[in-house]
């Protein structure tokens, strides 16, 4: 009978990046920490799928980090939206005086 040791399990780094990226952006780099948590989170999630099944984790570290960059990066660009959709109606009720 031979020893077989137990199989280790790593954490993908992408997968921790992205949730690292994702709560920055919700506190310090608003942007651009979106940015970084959605594209590491999709490059982590795809890295684990294509890994031998049980040798990698960190699948809800990644989706973890999409949800916080996309909720961050949607509320970013309703926020440019009213804020344009202000400037014009501020602009228009002056011309309208």
């Amino acid at each position: 009978m031979s020893y077989q040791p137990p199989a280790t399990r790593s954490t993908n780094a992408l997968a921790v990046v992205s949730l690292v990226s994702g709560i920055a952006a919700w506190c310090v780099f608003p942007m651009l920490g979106a940015i970084v948590a959605i594209v590491c989170g999709h490059l982590a999630r795809g890295e684990i799928r294509r890994a031998p099944p049980g040798s990698m984790d960190g699948d809800g570290l990644a989706v973890a980090g999409l949800a916080l960059g996309y909720v961050q990066l949607a509320l970013g660009a309703l926020l440019v939206v009213v804020a344009i959709g202000l400037l014009f109606l501020g602009i228009g009720l002056h011309f309208w005086r």
